[in-house]
């Protein structure tokens, strides 16, 4: 039986969102409908108890991008300190954190920042799970979406060691939570690759922790 859905072009998508840092397009605007088009396609993601709590606030204003990327720079510090005393761990990692510092210093540059939110706060640890597994699914969907449209993101939250702070700024009220910061922009290039990874049979175990297929 053949799959009502193109499986090639599926997986050439699945596989081939990136985390997109330095090839974003800081010049070329984005139109407010192509955003507003992939949100529609996010919030078909599930929700807990189908609550559908998602909110998502875009920032495209120059003087709110540019105090947005102070918070996030001044977040990102101790990161950026604690990786360039670490040890290196292999030319990838180093080019992830190459990438990381090119993104601190352009943030206030990206055309749109988005910043997927959802109602309500964690009081219980035992609750996490199930309340940001009510907005992980619609943010990565909103990724996917971009791509497939020409245009990248990354999943970011230096910004969030200034919470507070933002949600002043933005207007977001307390009782919500705010999950990730998505600088979105078109990306220069579309020539994405597949990135290495284990062999899954390597991490995928059967039954119980560690036993492995032979």
């Amino acid at each position: 039986m053949s799959s009502p859905i193109d499986t090639q072009a599926t997986d050439l998508l699945l596989t081939t969102t990136r985390a997109v840092r330095k090839r974003l397009d800081l010049d070329r605007p984005v139109p407010r409908e192509v955003l507003l088009d992939c949100i529609r396609l996010a919030v078909q993601a599930p929700t807990g108890s189908n609550q559908q709590g998602w909110r998502w606030v875009i920032v495209t204003d120059p003087d709110k991008r540019a105090r947005l990327g102070e918070l996030y720079r001044s977040g990102g510090a101790a990161n950026m300190r604690a990786a360039r005393q670490a040890e290196s761990r292999g030319a990838q990692q180093d080019r992830v954190q190459d990438s990381a510092r090119y993104l601190m210093e352009v943030i206030d540059r990206v055309p749109a920042l988005v910043i997927p939110c959802i109602e309500g706060r964690i009081t219980d640890v035992r609750h996490a799970a199930g309340f940001f597994g009510s907005i992980h699914p619609a943010v990565w969907s909103f990724q996917l979406a971009l791509r497939s449209r020409g245009l990248g993101s990354a999943w970011t939250s230096f910004h969030l060691a200034h919470e507070e702070e933002t949600a002043e700024l933005l207007g977001i009220p307390p009782d919500v939570t705010q999950a990730a910061l998505l600088p979105v922009a078109y990306t220069i290039g579309t020539d994405f690759k597949p990135a290495t990874r284990r062999p899954v049979e390597e991490i995928t175990y059967w039954d119980s922790w560690g036993h492995v297929e032979k």
